[in-house]
Formats: C-alpha cells, structure tokens, sequence
C-alpha cells in the first residue's frame, strides 16, 4: 500500500509529535524532513558549503549530535532560503513518501511542494507564545541557556524567513486540515490527526 501523509506547520507547533504518533499508530515510517535542513545548517556551521552539504548528504549525518541546538535550528532556517538546497533535498523527500508501506513526513512544504498528491494533508499551528513556551521548555530541559523572550523572538524571526522565502514558503496547502494546537495538549492533538487519517483510510 502507497499512502502519505503530508504533515506542515511553524516551528514548536506540535507536527513532529503528531507525525510520529500517526506513524506508530498506523504502521506507516516516518521522516522528519526538517532534520535534513538541519544536518545540512550543522555541516555548514563546520565550514560546508550548503549546496555541497545538501547534495552530498548521507544517512547518518542525520545522527549527528547536537542537531536541536537553538544554532542548529538557525542555521537550518538559512540554508533552507536557499533555492539549490531545496532542490538538492527533494527527490529524497518525494522518494521517502511513495514508499510501500505509508509514510508520514512533517515539515514546511510537504502538502504544497513535496507531496501535493498526498492523501492527507494537515497544517499543524499554534501561536507564536504558546510555541514558544513549549520550545523553551525544550531547551531548559536540554540544559541550554534560554527565556521565553529569546525564544519568542527566535520563533516570530524563524516564521518570518519561512513565510516569506521565495522558495516554497510556510503556508497551508487549499486542501489541508488545520489542526491548531495552540490549547490542545499532545494526546488530543493526536488523537485528531489520528481520526483524520482513519477517516481518509476508511476506517
């Protein structure tokens, strides 16, 4: 069986959590497509070159350490501006996707770009604070310096670049469930993505 399911949405608003749950829910993998950004910003922060980073990126640069640092997720956002590091990402994506078994991808562009095809489409979103809370959160218990300040200036720079890049910019495809967590905690924003794949499986 072929079947995706396209997950979008801001950073902190819950979609690698509801990816993960609707993939072990459904036996389906599961990739979270902004670690490939991510590997490709801590390749650069060593000195890469971004194109060269994102087309010779292999498995297990997807392992490295310390790919959620605050610098990791800035430098991720930047090279993800970049028209050639999208290109040079896509066919992985689109191949992860039309894998038999299903598949669940999160990121920015997989319901408007990477897989405009896909089944089904959710925008997961929350406001700017209650996401950055949620991140704060995140970073104190990695043990990482940070107040809520920073952080919510952090998420509203980072919505700002992927909103506004010229390259597959944030936004929900026409045909995508919005799922707004912004007062959902983790199980009922799962158990709504959940109902809409069922629904969408005929479950």
């Amino acid at each position: 069986m072929i079947f995706t399911v396209a997950i979008d949405g801001p950073a902190a608003a819950g979609k690698g959590t509801v990816g993960r749950a609707v993939a072990a829910h459904f036996g389906f993998a599961h990739l979270d497509t902004g670690l490939l950004y991510r590997a490709v910003g801590a390749l650069v922060l060593k000195g890469s070159e971004p194109v060269a980073a994102a087309r010779g990126l292999a498995p297990e640069a997807l392992e490295q350490p310390g790919l959620r640092s605050p610098e990791v997720a800035r430098a991720a956002s930047e090279v993800a501006v970049i028209p050639q590091v999208r290109a040079a990402l896509l066919e992985f994506q689109r191949g992860f996707a039309r894998r038999e078994g299903g598949a669940v991808l999160d990121g920015r562009d997989i319901g408007t770009v990477i897989c405009p095809s896909a089944e089904v489409k959710l925008f997961v979103t929350a406001s700017a604070e209650a996401r950055a809370g949620r991140r704060l959160a995140e970073l104190l218990e990695a043990g990482h310096d940070a107040s809520f300040d920073s952080v919510l200036a952090d998420v509203k720079a980072r919505d700002a670049r992927d909103s506004e890049r010229a390259a597959a910019p944030l936004r929900p495809a026409e045909d995508a469930f919005l799922l707004d967590t912004s007062d959902l905690d983790a199980a009922q924003a799962v158990s709504a993505a959940v109902a809409r794949v069922a629904a969408a499986l005929g479950r």
